[in-house]
């Protein structure tokens, strides 16, 4: 009971934090705060999908913000032609991520270590300059969005709608991935990582599973693509580049890999603290780069891995606790 009570806590305080932004800005009259948190939802979307394959799956991927890409040129690419209907460019978003994430993913997963991380980052350099090239669409300059996408009862033009759309989707992947790493699924995935030699041998189709688990990651980090050039109203090769890739890692080693509500404090405290500091100095990142390393070295798990820590020792004090109690004539 005990083991729950400080995450338990933390995780609701975030959510209605969350759920209580758009308030706040209408009566602080600080729309910009919508904007802002939208943003970070959206980047803790892509570091949610990344987590999957890295935290679980233990694959490094240094071109996940290659499906981020995507996302954001299919929206871009679509509306240029004209079709702004939300429910295409979400269906052509999610074929067009599984695709390029299958494709991908078979040619990368033949392959482990640094060899992957190599291979990852090229496929999505390869794409970053394919979009470089094509000057129809902007080329190196990025492509103006004319429209934002229409969903019938909402439209992601309005702030609040992506606002909360965004924080829907966050909540849902958050569920989710609860659900799958303890799932049959997500025990094969974090066994390929820890032993996938093992998992082999025990008859288990480890390729299939990480490959599974790759498309979903990339579809989902697709998402967030597709929300980002919403919120822009802009698709740029830059949302391909491998710094993109890297900051993605970072909000996932900082919030807490292989937990589930790690990325989303991963986001919220890299983006945040990246605004205070912009505020203070502007050489906000000879601050900030050795305040993360802090913080890895200090917390191993991540900031919420840290607080997972805190009610398991809790936890283990009061079982002892009890234990001698018990003994107690």
């Amino acid at each position: 009971m005990m083991r729950n009570t400080l995450t338990a806590w933390f995780v609701a305080l975030v959510v209605l934090t969350l759920l209580a932004v758009p308030a706040y800005a209408s009566l602080a009259n600080e729309p910009f705060a919508v904007t802002f948190v939208s943003r970070v939802l959206v980047f803790a979307l892509a570091a949610i999908s990344l987590n999957l394959i890295l935290g679980y799956g233990g694959m490094v991927s240094f071109g996940h913000a290659l499906y981020m890409g995507l996302g954001a040129y299919v929206v871009g690419i679509l509306a240029q032609h004209g079709v702004s209907n939300g429910w295409i460019q979400l269906a052509v978003t999610l074929a067009t991520c599984a695709l390029v994430g299958l494709l991908t993913g078979a040619i990368s997963l033949r392959t482990s270590g640094i060899a992957f991380i190599m291979i990852t980052l090229a496929f999505a350099q390869m794409f970053y300059y394919l979009f470089v090239s094509l000057k129809q669409y902007g080329g190196d300059d990025g492509l103006s969005i004319p429209a934002r996408s229409e969903f019938g009862l909402f439209s992601l033009g309005s702030p609040l709608a992506l606002y909360f759309t965004a924080l829907a989707l966050v909540l849902l992947s958050l569920a989710l991935t609860r659900r799958l790493v303890v799932a049959r699924f997500g025990m094969v995935l974090q066994g390929c990582r820890i032993n996938e030699r093992r998992m082999n041998a025990m008859g288990f189709p480890t390729f299939r599973y990480k490959l599974t688990a790759y498309v979903f990651s990339s579809m989902l980090c697709g998402l967030s693509g597709l929300l980002y050039a919403n919120l822009t109203g802009f698709a740029s090769p830059a949302y391909l580049a491998w710094t993109l890739s890297g900051e993605l890692i970072v909000m996932v080693v900082l919030g807490g890999m292989a937990t589930v509500f790690g990325p989303l404090v991963g986001a919220i405290t890299l983006l945040v603290s990246e605004e205070i500091l912009k505020a203070l100095t502007d050489h906000w990142m000879a601050v900030l780069g050795p305040l993360i390393v802090l913080v890895v070295l200090t917390a191993r798990r991540g900031l919420y891995g840290y607080l997972l820590d805190i009610d398991s020792w809790r936890a283990r004090r009061q079982t002892v606790a009890a234990k001698s109690q018990g003994e107690q004539p």
